[in-house]
């Protein structure tokens, strides 16, 4: 046995660990946190998976661009409306047995997605997948915190590796997979997160985690009377319009193969990653969030006009998408940390209330740009984008008065580590 003080590991050792790194490294875990960091990365690989393969989807099930977007519609949607009940469920099942009941279901569900005859099944598979996913990204950071060793703050960085890692990736697994077949990526997901769930299973001890009081089911509904939430609700939604115009309509007017796509998102990834990850929490800590927020909404704006002037120029629009990622991994991680500070409300029960109101402009997105598409112009989708960003920033002013406690101060690092989960 192996006994560590102050900031270090003061249980034993599992039987097979190795020999700990040295003091400080993110190394120093136990193997059932990498096995939840390990399922991270596949379950952010899925926001973006699918966008390299929508052009390819729609040729092979003969189905026309809007009725393809609706496999972020479906996801998105259910996601959203889950985030209501996830917390209610984890209190009173365990934060493990949630874990693994959101890898199952996404194991379930990408595998019959994968194996779908028609669009109409892939878009029913993927809403199932998205409330798997619920369910697994509302429990992971606090199981890989209290699974860690050595105090949270290294877990907490190595999470949010395996975060930025999984968004970054997704699109490129997505290509390549797809450039062999459409249905490659969702059998590919489908394998690694049956890995992930083995790991969990193994190597995760129920006795690690810690139990919270059992959650009201009506907490999150009760939530949005508080006017900071439905302030902030309200601009997450209008600013995830923009956000899912961006991602999910311009794979079509980009006219790249699977590929192409693939490396195009995987760029857009790495750029939310990064500015979530490290660039966010430096501008918070050195300006008010609320001076960020619609500062960075107009910045938005301002990309999603130039993605709609630069159409039908494939450099012109890349170079938009990868410019929009930066701003959206700012703008997620600040609209979630703002959440977190505007109320008394335990941090869960306000971050589902928020996520629920703002994945419903995310699901209404994508079928309403192709539509606006096919009757306006190419660009129009974008310039309505930023009309509905505009209106993100203008809720945002008009409630400064409702979001004073937002202004506050830097966050801790596992309150950060929150945000940057749930902004994703």
């Amino acid at each position: 046995m192996v006994a560590e003080t102050d900031n270090q590991r003061t249980t034993p050792y599992e039987p097979g660990d190795a020999p700990p790194p040295p003091a400080g490294s993110i190394l120093r875990q136990p193997r059932a946190v990498w096995a939840v960091a390990f399922a991270s990365v596949i379950a952010f690989m899925g926001i973006g998976l699918v966008d390299p393969i929508l052009p390819a989807i729609s040729r092979s099930l003969e189905a026309t661009q809007t009725q393809t977007s609706l496999l972020f519609t479906s996801y998105l949607l259910v996601t959203g409306l889950a985030m209501l009940v996830t917390s209610w469920v984890s209190s009173r099942i365990g934060a493990k047995r949630t874990l693994l009941l959101g890898l199952a279901l996404i194991v379930v569900f990408a595998a019959a997605a994968g194996a779908g005859g028609n669009v109409e099944s892939v878009i029913g598979f993927r809403a199932g997948w998205g409330l798997g996913n619920a369910f697994f990204i509302s429990t992971a950071l606090a199981t890989i915190v209290g699974a860690a060793s050595g105090g949270s703050s290294s877990a907490i960085v190595l999470y949010e590796a395996s975060l930025g890692l999984g968004i970054a990736t997704g699109p490129l697994m997505g290509g390549l997979l797809g450039s062999v077949s459409w249905r490659g990526p969702f059998f590919g997901t489908a394998v690694l997160m049956a890995v992930g769930f083995v790991t969990i299973a193994t190597l995760l001890r129920s006795d690690t985690i810690e139990r919270t009081a059992p959650v009201p089911l009506s907490a999150p509904f009760t939530a949005l009377r508080e006017p900071a939430i439905l302030v902030l609700a309200f601009t997450a939604l209008f600013y995830n319009i923009g956000f899912f115009a961006l991602l999910a309509y311009t794979p079509f007017p980009l006219g790249l193969d699977e590929m192409g796509l693939g490396f195009t998102f995987f760029g857009w990834g790495l750029a939310v990653a990064v500015t979530s990850v490290f660039v966010a929490p430096v501008l918070t800590r050195r300006w008010r969030r609320t001076g960020v927020l619609w500062t960075t909404l107009l910045l938005l704006a301002a990309d999603l006009v130039a993605a709609g002037a630069l159409i039908s120029s494939t450099a012109g629009l890349i170079t938009c998408v990868v410019l929009g990622g930066l701003l959206l991994g700012v703008l997620n991680t600040v609209l979630t940390e703002s959440v977190m500070e505007a109320s008394d409300l335990p941090r869960p029960v306000a971050s589902s209330s928020y996520s629920a109101i703002r994945f419903l402009g995310g699901a209404a997105a994508p079928p309403a740009a192709s539509a606006l598409a096919a009757a306006l112009s190419p660009g129009a989708p974008m310039y309505a984008a930023a009309g509905s960003v505009v209106v993100a920033a203008a809720i945002v002013l008009l409630g400064r008065r409702a979001l004073r406690r937002v202004d506050d101060g830097p966050e801790p690092v596992e309150v950060e580590a929150q945000a940057i989960t749930l902004g994703q």
